[in-house]
């Protein structure tokens, strides 16, 4: 009960402050002759209270307005016959929570500059789609649009699973996904010949209707700016190409002097006791060391080899999956390696956020359901640790003769650590040689086989170099901070505005804002 009040105090606070401000912006900002316009679309990132992402969203748009820039915004007004956030998958004929979305929306754009759209259903399409198997779905092209290919990652992460079952709710909700991205397809289009904009900015890039409004600005030639949460509190991630990547380029001659490498240790030492959030969730609420049962099991083998799996919002991304179809088809070659090598301890370790406590966001396709499955904890050079079990990764890690991961960042913390880390899906560190990160799957194989029957694997001395340069830009450079203008909101996961004056958002007093002027007028890289 109290939780409830203070919850429903808080968003009473935000409102207020959301009024006061978005007054003060439609008061103080003009557009500059011959100024660029900007697109901002986002729809898959918040119902009716303020998520980070949205906040990051709302925040920079108000400080392009600020600069002087015209900023209009591509908003939802039940556009869409199921939505990312408001579909059901329990129960995917529940319509969704539009009119609560629609009154936040009227909230957070109050004297903007907007464009609503709205559904209707395209009957051909529907009919095309009705007896349609999974498969066929998910090669579905419509009038020259692949809309089965551009729903599919946004399907999965709805679902919170990656293997789809063909059965009704799943092809329905398919459907439903399908009709809806057409129909934002239709309006956007209408949008862009009435607006022309210079600049598309969107959340994520990958849910469906952001997805699909990419696409069509991109094949226009009009800049498309994706934004994503960074690896900060409070800091966003704007990029031209996919923020899921986490695309970071990072300059040839750019080293750490001993200033910035104090810096980097400084975040590394709390990361490594857990002292880390993502998106304003909190993964290590404890953190305990190995006990004395595991330590005597372990002594009993030859070594000891961590495998780090990750949660099914990164792994369901198509730029991840590039050696392997999935997490699960990875996760099944290490099954086969467990079988073969009964001398090496294989500590599986399920990522701590895969089944987020308190929420709906836990994984339906799990790694404790496909170890249960194939029944590997009955076998004796097995270990599985859970999500819920705070058992610390760094200590695993000390004691490993290599590890295996995915696409987690706990693979670069292990080059780090100067452990041989074995990666099987593609991850934003990947792109700079700072882990072994081989070509396929056959490859992979290869090297497990060579590293758990190797005596001393040699790690190459770039990888730890890349590494720290790669951390140092992802935590320093690249972050925009947020932390002046939002704080916590009871609910996790959600946000308030903080008490803060108008001018605090002027390129001149804010870091982020100006680099994201700098990015979307001047062509910038949305750095700090």
């Amino acid at each position: 009960m109290y939780l409830r009040l203070r919850s429903l105090l808080s968003t009473i606070l935000n409102r207020l402050r959301l009024w006061r401000l978005a007054r003060q912006v439609a008061a103080a900002a003009r557009p500059a002759a011959g100024a660029r316009t900007v697109a901002v679309f986002n729809a898959s990132t918040r119902l009716q209270n303020l998520s980070l992402n949205a906040g990051f969203q709302l925040l920079a748009g108000w400080g392009l307005r600020l600069a002087g820039l015209r900023v209009v915004h591509f908003v939802c007004q039940a556009g869409m016959s199921r939505c990312m956030l408001g579909a059901d998958i329990d129960n995917p004929h529940q319509a969704p929570p539009c009119r609560d979305c629609i009154g936040q929306s009227r909230r957070l754009y109050r004297e903007a500059d907007v464009r609503w759209f709205s559904y209707q259903e395209q009957a051909e399409l529907a009919a095309a789609l009705r007896l349609l198997t999974l498969d066929d779905l998910m090669t579905f092209s419509f009038r020259g649009l692949p809309l089965g290919e551009i729903v599919l990652p946004g399907l999965r992460w709805r679902l919170r699973l990656h293997t789809l079952a063909d059965d009704e709710p799943t092809r329905f909700l398919y459907r439903q996904f399908i009709l809806s991205a057409w129909n934002v397809a239709q309006e956007f289009t209408a949008f862009l010949d009435e607006v022309r904009p210079d600049v598309l900015l969107v959340f994520n890039g990958m849910m469906f209707p952001e997805a699909v409004a990419a696409r069509l600005a991109r094949a226009r030639g009009i800049r498309t700016i994706t934004q994503e949460v960074a690896f900060q509190p409070f800091t966003a991630f704007f990029t031209d190409g996919d923020a899921t990547a986490y695309p970071i380029d990072i300059p040839d001659n750019f080293q750490l002097d001993e200033e910035k490498s104090a810096r980097l240790d400084a975040a590394l030492q709390k990361r490594f006791q857990g002292e880390f959030t993502m998106a304003g969730i909190t993964f290590w609420p404890e953190m305990h060391d190995l006990d004395a049962a595991f330590l005597e099991k372990a002594a009993g083998f030859k070594q000891l080899v961590p495998v780090f799996t990750n949660v099914i919002f990164d792994t369901s991304q198509p730029h991840a999956n590039t050696i392997y179809e999935s997490m699960f088809a990875w996760l099944d070659d290490i099954r086969a390696l467990i079988a073969a090598y009964p001398d090496t301890l294989f500590v599986i370790r399920a990522h701590p956020d895969e089944m987020r406590p308190g929420t709906k966001k836990q994984a339906r396709e799990n790694v404790r359901g496909w170890v249960r499955r194939h029944r590997l904890e009955d076998l004796p050079n097995v270990v599985f640790i859970d999500s819920q079990e705070y058992v610390s990764s760094y200590a695993l890690i000390e004691r490993a003769k290599f590890m295996m991961v995915y696409n987690s960042s706990i693979g670069i913390e292990g080059t780090l650590l100067d452990r041989p880390v074995l990666c099987g899906g593609r991850a934003r560190y990947t792109r700079y040689p700072t882990v072994f990160f081989p070509a396929s799957a056959a490859e992979y194989n290869r090297m497990a086989k060579e590293f758990l029957t190797a005596g001393r694997i040699q790690i190459p001395l770039e990888f730890k170099r890349n590494a720290r340069r790669f951390l140092y830009y992802q935590l320093f450079k690249t972050a925009l901070p947020f932390g002046d203008y939002l704080e916590n909101h009871p609910r996790p996961g959600y946000v308030n505005l903080r008490a803060f004056e108008l001018d605090a958002l002027r390129p001149e007093n804010s870091p982020a804002v100006r680099a994201i002027l700098e990015g979307v007028a001047r062509g910038g890289d949305f750095l700090l």
